[in-house]
This record gives C-alpha cells, structure tokens and sequence, in this order.
C-alpha cells in the first residue's frame, strides 16, 4: 500500500472523506446564492467568510505540500483548490452564471471519489491483514 503521511489510518481518511462530502453538499445547496464583492459589501459577516477561506485554503494548501504519494496529494490539492476558488468568490463577487460554485462542486466531487479510493484501500488493506492471520 502506498505511504500516507496525513491520511495515516483508516479512520482519519473517514473523517476526511466526510469533510469534503459536507462540504460538497454545502457548495450544491448553498453555494448558488448570489456573493456581493467585499468592497461593495461591508457586511463582518463577509469578512469573516473571507477570512474562513484564506485560513482554510492556506491550511490545505500545506497539507497539500506535506501529503506523502500521489492519492494523498491529489486530495488535498483538490480540496485546497476548491476552497481558493471559494475566497476568490469571497473577494470578488460572482457573476450571474456562477462560474466558481459549479468549479468548486466539480472540484470536490472529484476530492471525494479520491477520498472514496483512500477509504477502499485501507478496507482492503484490512480484509488482507485479517486473511492472513
């Protein structure tokens, strides 16, 4: 099995895959309501989201970089990716035909059909190592 470095054991590849999951359902059910630039919006509530978005983009953007083989990486970077284009909403606003909602919903169905693989080989993983014994 290839090495993991953030994604060490099954149940941490769980809650990763759940994560992205939540956070796809966000993107399909709330992501298509209209986002105001933040200059024309001086809303806390729209700085504080920004602020959201820069944290967690930054802080996949890591993990991206940390994460040991391809799988690993590839989700993370699907992930990080998707939450740039989240602050990228964030401080610009959005068009009517919202680009970066149907990118990101793209982005994190794809993060979780790899998450899904991640999952699968550790179950595999497993029935191997209980086979064997």
């Amino acid at each position: 099995m290839p090495r993991y470095v953030i994604l060490t054991n099954r149940k941490r590849a769980i809650v990763a895959l759940v994560h992205s999951l939540a956070f796809l359902l966000i993107a399909l059910y709330g992501g298509t309501s209209r986002v105001h630039a933040l200059g024309t919006a001086s809303q806390a509530s729209a700085w504080t989201l920004a602020g959201v978005y820069a944290a967690v983009s930054a802080a996949l953007a890591v993990l991206t970089r940390v994460a040991g083989n391809w799988r690993e990486r590839l989700y993370f970077a699907l992930c990080a990716t998707s939450a740039t284009f989240g602050l990228l909403r964030q401080i610009l606003g959005d068009p009517p035909m919202h680009f970066a909602v149907y990118l990101r919903i793209a982005l994190l169905s794809c993060a979780v059909v790899t998450g899904l693989a991640i999952v699968r080989a550790y179950r595999g993983r497993a029935s191997a190592a209980l086979a064997a014994s």
